[in-house]
């Protein structure tokens, strides 16, 4: 199962799995990313913020020639930064020029707040109080906008959010005429967030899940339910997690460096509806996010109803 590919609402196929590339350190990703490619991978992710596209973009190449393949066999993501909001093609630009590519396959807004793009620092300027540098009056969907107008430039093929609540989807769609491709989120079992993918998958737009695996120092490799289907299947808890994001119809975007893991995390098996069940009903006992940057900001999760971070802090 591991060529699994979904249909995004612009008829463009995109693999199941792709490698997540955030907090992998230069000097590693380059590596990373041609192994993957040579493993089998078809699906890289990026963004700007990650502040490694330059050795991606080396990845990219090298995996491409190793493996005998051309650009268009493979899907490429990235996104775009927060204090670029009113600069969105020199943002792409920058991007295409550090993954050495003309286009990407999808392009994504990659949290839903503007930051001043004079502040005091490139990506997360910050006021005197230390608070995030915000700029509130530029509206996601004004953003969004300007994005639209990059399908008309070739140097997207799809358009999409990510970190979008279904309140801010909500706002967003009545008001744009392109429909994102995708809606990438923290998705794992201790934050299925069921009502943004329902939503998504209503309104036809792909969920990506980042964090598939529950994120660095995650409870959820060792929960019960976790193991117990791992033993029943044969299969690694990583493959289970993955094989369950899969089997709901995410995208899954593990992160590694480690070769041996970057091929275990292409490995995905076919769950039973009980096994599903049983995967389902972790976060019963409690719900975890582990990524929220703090911006300051009520994003409209349901988990996090004052907006305000207190927890991992982060651009993933």
């Amino acid at each position: 199962m591991s060529d699994t590919t979904f249909t995004l609402n612009t008829g463009a196929k995109i693999p199941a799995v792709g490698l997540g590339t955030w907090q992998s350190d230069p000097g590693q990703v380059r590596a990373a990313v041609a192994h993957a490619i040579k493993a089998g991978y078809r699906h890289i992710d990026c963004a700007y913020c990650y502040g490694n596209e330059d050795e991606v973009g080396q990845g990219i190449k090298e995996g491409l020639e190793a493996a005998g393949l051309k650009r268009s066999d493979i899907f490429i993501t990235t996104k775009l930064w927060c204090t670029y909001h009113t600069r969105v093609e020199e943002n792409l630009d920058m991007s295409l020029k550090s993954l050495g590519l003309d286009y990407v396959d999808l392009y994504l807004m990659h949290w839903p707040v503007a930051m001043n793009p004079e502040g005091n620092h490139d990506k997360f300027p910050k006021k005197p109080d230390g608070s995030r540098d915000l700029i509130l009056e530029r509206k996601p969907v004004d953003t969004y906008k300007d994005m639209e107008k990059l399908l008309q430039t070739g140097k997207v093929k799809a358009i999409g959010v990510s970190n979008f609540s279904k309140t801010f989807l909500e706002q967003l769609l009545p008001n744009v005429s392109v429909v994102p491709a995708a809606n990438q989120i923290e998705n794992h079992p201790l934050l299925p967030q069921q009502e943004v993918v329902d939503y998504c998958k209503e309104k036809g737009i792909i969920v990506e899940a980042y964090s598939p695996l529950g994120s660095t120092g995650s409870p959820l490799m060792k929960k019960e339910a976790v193991t117990k289907v791992a033993e029943e299947v044969g299969a690694s808890p990583g493959t289970i997690l993955l094989s369950y994001h899969v089997a709901r119809g995410v995208v899954a975007l593990p992160k590694s460096v480690t070769p041996s893991r970057i091929e275990e995390n292409l490995k995905i098996v076919k769950l039973s509806s009980e096994q599903l069940a049983a995967l389902d009903k972790i976060h019963e006992s409690g719900t975890q996010r582990l990524v929220y940057p703090e911006f300051g900001i009520n994003f409209g999760f349901p988990d996090k109803n004052h907006g305000v971070a207190h927890s991992a802090a982060g651009a993933a």
